[in-house]
């Protein structure tokens, strides 16, 4: 079967080709893109094509090369542009509540600090399991609508050993990719006996956590956790068998950057107060720096200065920050957006950072990028060319969403896959 998508007409860009290998019957050939990002770094590439079997990319070159693929269906995406799904590695969808209000006297003027969390404590620990995994799944379709094909979730609003536990299951029902972040901030009820309630982090609540998480985060910041408090919660996650993620940076000049480096972590976010001296650690280390571009653009903060840490070679993704105080959006095209506009990115570094990117900070080798073995996780762009995704902001620019070479969302019908 043969089927066509009317669309725009193809841009040119650097050709890349590549042989053909033997195959047997196919899934899916994907033909007719106009542009296609591969997720590397490297330009756009015009002429490609796709051919996917069972799931996984079996071959990516030049659309002229591929001769007679067998089997399987051909999807002609008649000139428009393909990227990988994007890789959103840092969001908190699990809550109940808005936090409108706050946002509203922030935009008249008032400071973001970080009080905000309690409310959304009080609200999730409020609100049943039923409900907390509607809203979650709400936000994760409208994520997947939007391109995210791979998505990090954290807890961190029920801050007691039950509640916590339950949005670790929730999330748990929305991905692999599941964060148990209960050192976000400490709870009223422990005032200022922060160290208490490192030790039933790193105990009673981990205990029950652990099992549905493949990480453990801690928000080092000011108001938050200290460097010698979030390095106790971060080697007890290490024993338990997680991987490391930090906030840090976010509010202040402080040690959760170095400290990312010195232990390891996976990924440090945020990162919009940074030293020399933090810049340099990082470069010389294999964290990650995930910017939040969208949390700067609801609390009128300054945003990071992602330009020093890309010249400086440090490894960038980004991601939405997806909650309801700070970032309640999530779209990786608007941030993608942002990113090129008030980070001074280039819209092909800006895509690498919303798709390699977030899957190095996830340290995930099958997705991310559209290479041969590698997860067919793709989007279908309803533009010519990828630039459009940070040219025509705040439109609706996806055509089809692919996950695993099956078509999961967007406007192409089901009926012709």
């Amino acid at each position: 079967m043969s089927e066509k998508l009317e669309g725009p007409a193809c841009h040119s860009a650097e050709e890349r080709r590549h042989t053909l290998p033997d195959q047997g019957a196919t899934s899916l050939v994907v033909t007719g893109i106009g542009e296609l990002f591969d997720g590397t770094g490297s330009p756009p590439a015009a002429g490609m094509a796709i051919v996917v079997e069972e799931g996984r990319i079996a071959w990516i070159g030049h659309e002229k090369n591929l001769g007679e693929a067998s089997g399987g269906t051909r999807l002609d995406v008649a000139g428009r542009a393909v990227i990988p799904g994007f890789v959103d590695s840092h969001t908190h969808l699990v809550f109940a509540g808005d936090r409108a209000g706050e946002w509203e006297a922030r935009m008249a003027g008032l400071p973001y600090v970080a009080g905000g969390i309690a409310r959304t404590v009080e609200a999730t620990r409020a609100a049943t399991t039923r409900d907390l995994s509607m809203r979650a799944q709400r936000l994760a379709a409208e994520a997947l609508r939007a391109g995210t094909t791979t998505i990090e979730v954290k807890s961190g609003y029920g801050l007691d050993v039950r509640n916590e536990a339950r949005l670790v299951q929730v999330a748990a029902a929305l991905t692999n990719e599941v964060t148990f972040l209960g050192a976000h901030v400490v709870p009223s009820e422990y005032g200022a006996r922060c160290d208490d309630y490192v030790d039933l982090v790193c105990g009673q609540m981990l205990a029950a956590c652990r099992r549905e998480c493949r990480w453990i985060d801690v928000f080092c910041d000011e108001g938050a956790f200290d460097a010698d408090q979030a390095r106790t919660v971060l080697e007890a996650g290490r024993r338990a068998g997680l991987g490391l993620r930090l906030h840090a940076n976010q509010l202040h000049h402080g040690p959760g950057a170095s400290l990312a480096a010195a232990v390891g972590a996976a990924s440090v976010d945020h990162c919009t107060y940074l030293a020399d001296a933090d810049v340099e650690a990082l470069a010389g280390s294999s964290t990650v720096v995930t910017l939040l571009p969208a949390a700067e653009f609801s609390t009128k903060a300054p945003y990071p200065d992602a330009r020093r840490l890309l010249d400086a070679g440090v490894r960038v993704a980004l991601a939405t920050d997806c909650n309801p105080g700070t970032s309640f959006t999530t779209s990786m095209s608007f941030v993608i957006a942002l990113a090129v506009r008030e980070l001074a990115m280039t819209v092909t570094e800006a895509l690498h950072a919303a798709t390699g990117g977030g899957a190095d900070a996830l340290l995930r080798h099958d997705i991310g990028r559209l290479e041969q073995g590698k997860r067919a996780d793709f989007v279908v762009l309803d533009a010519p060319s990828v630039s459009w995704i940070a040219y025509r902001p705040g439109v609706a620019m996806v055509a089809a969403v692919f996950r695993l070479g099956e078509l999961v969302a967007g406007t192409l019908p089901r009926s012709l896959l």
